[in-house]
């Protein structure tokens, strides 16, 4: 089994990061008009395009209209719109392209390798015999039970506090 990410996920090539505030947003400016994109898909919170390097056949990115970062910027709502059209996105998918799976898939931070700044949901739709590799296994599953009661800990406890660097060691 491999071990590695297909850098196909990316939606960007490796190295480039979108993360000069500075610059206009990429995903704002489909929002807007402003950049060419094949919309396929668009409500009054969200817009659904076409990445412009797919990872398969059909892979679309949904995007809210309101710029949010990332998954801890998104306000719920706002998430569940997002979600709600990436499930119409998926079944459009499995309908119109014959897709036997789809994956969504979502990056938060650069150790994520989120590589643009505007939160946003990959739908990749699968296909029998696609070659990406979505969980390489790496992770060491002896520590379930340490991790499990970190979790537990922090859903009981006020939302937004992230625990320190030193506990993920």
């Amino acid at each position: 089994m491999p071990t590695h990410l297909d850098p196909r996920w990316l939606s960007r090539p490796p190295g480039h990061v979108h993360a000069d505030l500075a610059e206009p947003c990429p995903f704002c400016a489909i929002v807007r008009g402003d950049a060419e994109a094949h919309i396929v898909a668009e409500t009054d919170e969200t817009v659904c395009f076409l990445d412009r390097l797919p990872a398969t056949y059909g892979h679309v990115l949904v995007v809210p209209k309101q710029h949010v970062v990332d998954l801890f910027d998104i306000p719920d709502e706002v998430f569940g719109q997002v979600m709600a059209a990436a499930k119409r996105v998926a079944d459009a998918l499995r309908d119109s392209c014959a897709a036997s799976g789809i994956n969504l898939v979502h990056a938060s931070g650069r150790a994520a390798d989120q590589t643009v700044f505007h939160f946003h949901v990959h739908v990749v739709p699968r296909y029998d015999g696609d070659s990406i590799v979505v969980f390489p296994r790496l992770a060491d599953p002896s520590r379930a039970n340490e991790v499990a009661e970190r979790l537990r800990t922090a859903l009981t406890t006020a939302p937004h506090q992230a625990p320190t660097e030193s506990s993920h060691s």
